[in-house]
């Protein structure tokens, strides 16, 4: 590891981890609102270990999650979130990168591509998090923040109001991927790789969604499995050999 600092953005005090070298793969965790490095260490695939021996390969705990912290105010939402993802890459003097998401880094991923889609060489999306149809897992997604929350404010001095408008902010719109919208998803030059999601929080749906709207998609339907797993993972090498 070449080193394990902390940024300091004035906003938030954000943990990373920076990795190998070549083109910059940039890693935003599974986990919901407690995303952290962790979660790749515990993952069938890390890419972490992975993906180091032929790209640099930065990862992150998201504000709250893991080693960093931020204040909690009303107006944080999943721009908060894009702000500091941008903020450890300039930190790091990065311009050009991939980005790779699982769960609920599907929507910071896309994030990224909708506030620098000049320096978004690609996007890989792990089973992707999203809205389904009738808002049937919406309660499943207030039932995860909850619980973070919960944890949190122990000790803490944000107005319970605050923490409402927070969660609304970031659960409440319609959009299917909760921060941007079909139009935004149809109208995409970014080469997408996506791997299929399963689940109440991952549905299958969503995945498929991306696929039907965006323009460029390398969709990879099995991944979990040990037996396709690294024919899968082969598939997303060579995704971001291509771009």
């Amino acid at each position: 590891t070449r080193d394990m600092p902390f940024l300091d953005t004035g906003k938030a005090r954000l943990y990373y981890e920076d990795v190998g070298s070549g083109p910059v793969v940039f890693l935003l965790a599974p986990g919901g609102m407690k995303s952290a490095i962790d979660f790749w260490h515990r993952a069938d695939w890390n890419p972490i270990t992975e993906l180091a021996d032929s790209h640099r390969v930065i990862a992150m705990d998201q504000r709250n999650a893991g080693k960093s912290s931020a204040p909690v105010t009303a107006h944080d939402s999943w721009q908060t979130y894009a702000s500091d993802q941008l903020a450890v890459l300039d930190h790091l003097g990065v311009d050009q990168f991939h980005v790779m998401g699982m769960c609920i880094g599907g929507p910071y991923a896309m994030g990224l591509i909708e506030a620098v889609p000049q320096r978004v060489r690609s996007a890989v999306l792990f089973q992707s998090i999203g809205l389904m149809a009738d808002d049937k897992n919406r309660d499943a997604f207030y039932a995860m923040f909850d619980g973070w929350a919960e944890e949190l404010q122990e000790g803490s001095t944000t107005d319970a109001n605050d923490w409402q408008s927070f969660r609304s902010n970031m659960y409440d719109g319609d959009n299917f991927l909760f921060n941007v919208d079909d139009e935004f998803v149809a109208q995409l030059e970014t080469p997408l790789c996506v791997l299929e999601g399963n689940d109440l929080y991952h549905p299958k749906e969503t995945s498929l969604r991306i696929r039907e709207l965006a323009a460029d998609v390398l969709y990879i339907e099995s991944w979990k499995e040990p037996a396709v797993r690294s024919d899968a993972m082969r598939q997303v090498r060579e995704f971001l050999a291509q771009h």
